[in-house]
């Protein structure tokens, strides 16, 4: 079952510059893997030593953040939509000085 995959700017280049690819499986985990055998690397990007989402790694199912839902066991189905963003840090911002 086909799922759509957004891909971040910085993922690209493993996935030869397309900004969107399809996978399949029934879990975002089988998608993870999915994914790993047709572009190489990008399971070592998303996922940590022990085999979960890396701490600033954002994956998103049909607009919900999987942290939320069940993880890698979150389920997905033909037509769904999966986001990888990576997680922006910085500062508080500041107003100008007076």
């Amino acid at each position: 079952m086909p799922v759509t995959v957004r891909i971040p700017t910085p993922l690209r280049k493993l996935t030869q510059e397309q900004d969107i690819v399809s996978a399949s499986g029934d879990t975002l985990a089988a998608i993870v893997s999915n994914l790993e055998t047709t572009y190489p690397g990008l399971e070592a990007r998303l996922l940590d030593e022990g085999g979960e989402i890396r701490r600033f790694v954002n994956v998103f199912v049909n607009g919900e953040d999987v942290r939320f839902l069940d993880g890698l066991s979150t389920a997905v189905a033909e037509g769904d939509e999966v986001s990888i963003v990576p997680a922006v840090a910085g500062g508080a911002a500041r107003p100008p000085s007076e």
